[in-house]
């Protein structure tokens, strides 16, 4: 057996590097979930999460992942034969469809290149030509992990009000809350989807929902069966007040100290930092694009993700060879293609506890395996990246 020494570099998409300070808090014994302690813990991480939501609305928090706040939003604002939009961007979106169709909601897509964002003026015609109303939500996912393109949610949410449709505005934003800025109720959307394990920087396992009055008042209507996810088990007012089962105690300990560090950073810097990082990878990229080497998946710059990029080998060669060069011979892990991308892809993960040796050390590990792999690129990707960042410092 190989044996690895030194820091593994963890560089998927998630799930992320997790802080000491979140770790170290995480590390102790557990209180009762129904007393004064934790319920002072559990109103300062929502008052955090609203902030990092940008909302005055709901947040609730759920013992799962980012697919189980998927599920949560379906059962609570649907019926039975219910027709929604999906708005496709990749692998996730279509997933989330999927789920849609297994609780027997009438699915449509609207389809879209995975290399581009989503065509705001594609979706004010469709609800323009809905003149019944049939379709009661639009769905949509902000940062497509398995794609690397971030999608323009105002715009979306601009082309929704110029239709004068009354569809609710459902968005996913699991790989991109703490990451890249999100607006809630700037941007009008009723229920956001989020997960613990990103750019929140915590262990996979729990799950958040979003959720405007509109969204709570359609809930009160909906017909699919619902019993753990049902908020009106939940909800007291307009805050939490109860847990489907027992409440993931340490969950909050972690919760509330990585709130607190992205509070010390600021919302504005942790953007920031995000965009930074993902430029220096995207520079290296670039230059590996030489001599018809790997491209940024993402075609626009302007809809290329700041927390994760997807990389496309060229034709003939398999991005799983160049993943696993990079863990067996250097301890770096990173995301691969899903579905229709499966051996086309590989994913850096730019997100969430990350600095500029960490993703340098990533990126040069990525270049020698690229040589190892035999995929023809040009060479001084990891200068390229480096340049950048001492310009921008």
């Amino acid at each position: 057996m190989a044996v690895s020494r030194g820091l593994h570099f963890f560089q998927n998409p998630g799930p992320t590097n997790i802080p000491d300070r979140v770790l170290r808090a995480i590390d102790r014994g557990t209180i009762d979930f129904t007393g004064a302690q934790f319920k002072s813990i559990a109103e300062e991480c929502f008052a955090g999460l609203k902030r990092v939501f940008k909302t005055e609305h709901t947040i609730l928090g759920y013992a799962a992942s980012g697919h189980g706040a998927w599920e949560a939003a379906l059962v609570n604002l649907f019926s039975p034969g219910d027709k929604v939009l999906v708005v496709e961007t990749g692998y996730f979106s279509l997933n989330w469809g999927m789920r849609c169709e297994s609780f027997g909601l009438e699915v449509e897509t609207l389809a879209n290149d995975w290399r581009n964002a989503a065509d705001p003026a594609a979706l004010e015609k469709r609800l323009r030509d809905d003149r019944g109303h049939e379709l009661k939500a639009v769905l949509v996912v902000h940062n497509e992990t398995s794609t690397g393109v971030v999608h323009d949610i105002a715009a979306l949410r601009r082309a929704i009000d110029a239709a004068g449709h009354p569809a609710l505005f459902l968005v996913d934003v699991i790989s991109s809350l703490a990451s890249i800025d999100f607006r809630m109720d700037e941007w009008g959307v009723d229920v956001v989807v989020a997960g613990s394990q990103k750019g929140l920087m915590l262990p996979t396992g729990m799950a958040f929902t979003g959720v405007s009055a509109k969204a709570l008042a359609a809930a009160a209507d909906a017909k699919l069966p619902r019993v753990y996810w049902d908020w009106r088990r939940l909800v007291e007012g307009t805050s939490q007040a109860w847990w489907n089962g027992t409440a993931p105690v340490h969950f909050f300990y972690g919760l509330q100290e990585a709130l607190r560090m992205l509070e010390e950073e600021g919302l504005d810097n942790v953007f920031a930092r995000h965009h930074r990082l993902a430029e220096a990878t995207r520079r290296a990229v670039r230059v590996w694009r030489q001599n018809d080497g790997p491209e940024i998946f993402a075609v626009d710059p302007r809809a290329q993700s700041d927390s994760v990029t997807a990389v496309l080998t060229p034709e003939g060669f398999d991005a799983n060879q160049v993943r696993a060069a990079c863990l067996e011979r250097f301890n770096v892990s990173l995301g691969g293609g899903l579905g229709p991308l499966a051996g086309r892809v590989f994913r850096i993960g730019h997100m969430g506890d990350l600095n500029e040796p960490m993703i340098l050390g990533a990126l040069a590990a990525i270049e020698m395996a690229l040589d190892l792999v035999g995929v023809p690129h040009g060479k001084g990707g990891v200068d390229a990246a480096m340049d950048y960042l001492v310009n921008e410092a």
